[in-house]
């Protein structure tokens, strides 16, 4: 692999009572001081606000009982975790802690791709960008696919870099970890494999490597580690795209081959506008000093690649398909970006470069928990907007599991209803009920119909006529006994949920 001489480094005179002197003298203390200052506010902000779990949560602690390989949706990793948290812990909070961990993950990963090439100076400013994105503290709260595929990803972004520029089989080894878990937590792995296999047919230096055994080596550690799930969906008619395919847009005429793209690219670049604003301080500089690369070509062909190659794939996909894109499937796309801004912006980083860099972060930091504590403490008394994570889920829970006892003297085993429904009661009881998702066994093929009619059921739903069972619930439970209506208030705000219920018998 061709030797891209000496990292960035920042003002390598500079005292060690300066900002920078002090970051470099201590870096492990100031990247832990940023992580834990990050792990701590993004885990107690929901943990304070939340009064509810969201549906995210719900929904994987109703999947995640089920120990399933695969199922109708996504991919079953977070899922399971989640249930691992709840048998260990048994708390709201282990959750959001959960999701802070995968993105303090990923942020470490990305220092460690980042510090050989742009120094510590530089691999810190590189992650305060990054962390300037949405998507690693006000929506990373709900710990979902989303999140757990970040520290994937990135593992799959060092891996690469490293791998191609030292030629170790450690890091193809950790390549093939990185892809391999990250189809594990969503299917967008294809985005991230593109790009990278491209790179390594085109680029002059990096085709050196398909002579070595690394490559090989990635691909075969990627395949034993989906091998199971990959057999799953062979076995099951690759199910789960059927839920891909309704979530992206479809294809209205010829425009859409640009509008979509177009349209996806405005979300990613709104996204990202706090994060561009932190790289504008590190842009913007009064100092004279001639930039001189600290990296080479090479390095840098590499950190485009990661940084842009993944994004551009997927606008490239929707341009030629004209689907339209979900503008949260950006979630994994840009975690290299701040290390290219890094590296073909500023390599020289001074003391008062780093020091505005540091300033507009805390900035947009401050400013999205303070969104973050407004939205889910002040605006509930005022907009009056329906919010998840405050539906009454305990008190549904509660009311419907003490309305089966009293009717059938058991013990509530299984609740028929939506996700959201069903998985609340099923989340809150102490009985802890399966849920049949929707009345529809396909969406739930590890229930046992002549189980769940032998010990009964509860069936809820809210909104709409609570009067009568809806129809959709009919085919399992068509002599379930319609109780009165009831209504719930929220848990903040002043919204009412209305509530109809029935109890199938147990036969």
């Amino acid at each position: 692999m061709p030797n891209d001489g000496a990292p960035a480094l920042a003002s390598p005179q500079a005292p060690a009572s300066s900002i920078v002197g002090w970051i470099e003298s201590r870096p492990r203390a100031t990247f832990g001081g940023f992580l834990t200052l990050h792990f701590v506010v993004w885990t107690a902000l929901p943990a304070l606000l939340y009064a509810n779990l969201p549906l995210d949560l719900i929904e994987a602690l109703t999947y995640g009982r089920e120990w399933q390989v695969g199922y109708d949706k996504l991919p079953p990793l977070p899922w399971w975790m989640a249930e691992v948290l709840y048998r260990l812990f048994g708390s709201d909070a282990a959750y959001y802690a959960l999701a802070q961990i995968a993105v303090v993950a990923t942020f470490a990963l990305i220092w460690a791709t980042a510090r050989p090439l742009v120094g510590t100076v530089g691999a810190l400013a590189a992650v305060l960008i990054t962390d300037g994105m949405h998507y690693f503290s006000y929506t990373a709260v709900k710990f979902n696919h989303d999140v757990i595929q970040l520290p994937f990803w990135a593992l799959a972004g060092y891996g690469f870099q490293t791998a191609l520029k030292h030629g170790k089989l450690k890091y193809w080894l950790l390549l093939g970890l990185g892809v391999g878990g990250a189809l594990w937590a969503k299917y967008f792995i294809i985005l991230l494999v593109i790009p990278y296999a491209l790179f390594v047919l085109i680029d002059r230096d990096a085709r050196r490597a398909l002579t070595t055994p690394g490559p090989y080596l990635a691909l075969a550690v990627a395949l034993i580690v989906i091998a199971p799930h990959l057999a799953w969906l062979f076995q099951n008619g690759f199910l789960p795209i059927a839920y891909g395919e309704a979530r992206a847009a479809p294809v209205r005429g010829w425009y859409d081959h640009f509008l979509h793209p177009a349209m996806f690219v405005g979300s990613q670049l709104f996204f990202a506008a706090p994060s561009l604003l932190i790289a504008l301080a590190l842009l913007w500089s009064q100092s004279r000093t001639p930039r001189q690369a600290a990296t080479g070509t090479f390095d840098r062909r590499v950190a485009t690649t990661i940084a842009f190659g993944p994004g551009l794939t997927a606008i490239a996909l929707s341009a030629l398909s004209g689907r339209g894109t979900v503008a949260m499937w950006g979630y994994p796309l840009w975690l290299f970006v701040g290390l290219w801004i890094v590296m073909f912006g500023r390599p020289v980083l001074d003391a008062p470069c780093i020091r505005r860099v540091v300033e507009t972060w805390a900035l947009v930091f401050a400013a999205l928990a303070l969104v973050f504590i407004v939205n889910y403490s002040v605006l509930p008394a005022i907009d009056h907007r329906y919010r998840a994570v405050l539906y009454p889920g305990d008190k549904l829970a509660a009311e419907l599991t003490e309305r089966f006892h009293a009717a059938t003297g058991r013990k509530l085993s299984y609740v028929i209803g939506s996700m959201w429904d069903g998985g609340n009661l099923a989340h809150y009881s102490p009985d802890q009920p399966r849920v049949l998702i929707d009345g529809l066994p396909r969406r739930a093929p590890w229930i046992d119909l002549n189980d769940l009619r032998a010990k009964g059921a509860v069936v809820v739903w809210t909104g709409g006529d609570t009067d009568h069972l809806p129809q959709q619930f009919a085919a399992v439970a068509g002599s379930a006994e319609v109780g009165t209506p009831f209504t719930l208030p929220p848990r903040r705000g002043d919204s009412i949920l209305h509530v109809g219920w029935a109890i199938l018998q147990p036969q």
